[in-house]
C-alpha cells in the first residue's frame, strides 16, 4: 500500500461517534472522494469506512461506519489519518505531495549541493523548505518562483537560486 497522511482526528463531535478532522491537504474537499482511510494501530493499519462528511468552522466532521458512539470515538483522538495515494487522483502540474519532496537533494544552479529537504511548512503566503545541511543548522528556503527553479522527482533534485541574504541564514 502506498499511503499518504491526509489529516488528523483531533476530537469527537456529538454523541453518535462523529469525529472532528483537521485536513492536511490543500483541498479538504478531497475527503468527499475518499471511500475509506487508515489509522495506524501499533505496527498495522486499521481501515475506517467513511459514511458521511460535513464542514464546520474550517474543520471536517467525519462519520465512520465502524464508530457508532462517543465512547468509541474517544479512542481515535489524535490519530493520524492515511489514505491510498491512488484515491487522491492526479495533482495539477507544479503541485507535489510533501511526502514526495522530503528527502530530495537541494542544489544551486551550478550543481553545488546545499542539503536535503527535511520538511515542508506552509506560512499561508507560501511554503518553506526546511533543508538539512551537513555540519550546519537547517536552512529555511521560501518556495517562491525566484528561488525554486526546478523540481525533478525523477532525479530526486530541487534546483534553487540563492537570492542575496539567503546564503547567510
Amino acid at each position: 500500500m502506498n499511503l499518504l497522511e491526509v489529516g488528523k482526528i483531533v476530537n469527537t463531535h456529538g454523541l453518535r461517534g462523529e469525529v472532528k478532522v483537521v485536513s492536511w491537504t490543500d483541498y479538504p474537499e478531497v475527503f468527499e472522494d475518499i471511500e475509506y482511510v487508515y489509522i495506524k494501530k501499533k505496527n498495522d493499519y486499521k481501515r475506517l469506512d467513511i459514511s458521511g462528511i460535513k464542514y464546520q468552522k474550517g474543520n471536517i466532521i467525519v462519520r465512520f461506519r465502524q464508530i457508532t458512539d462517543i465512547n468509541e470515538a474517544e479512542k481515535y483522538k489524535n490519530q493520524v489519518i492515511y489514505t491510498e495515494r491512488d484515491m487522491l487522483g492526479e495533482l495539477p502540474e507544479g503541485v507535489y505531495y510533501i511526502a514526495d519532496l522530503i528527502g530530495l537533494n537541494v542544489v544551486k544552479e551550478n550543481g553545488e549541493k546545499i542539503g536535503v529537504i527535511a520538511d515542508v511548512f506552509n506560512t499561508g503566503s507560501n511554503d518553506i523548505y526546511d533543508i538539512k545541511r551537513d555540519g550546519q543548522k537547517n536552512l529555511l528556503l521560501p518556495v517562491i518562483e525566484d528561488v525554486v527553479l526546478n523540481i525533478s522527482l525523477e532525479d530526486k533534485k530541487v534546483t534553487v537560486r540563492m537570492m542575496e541574504g539567503l546564503e547567510d541564514l
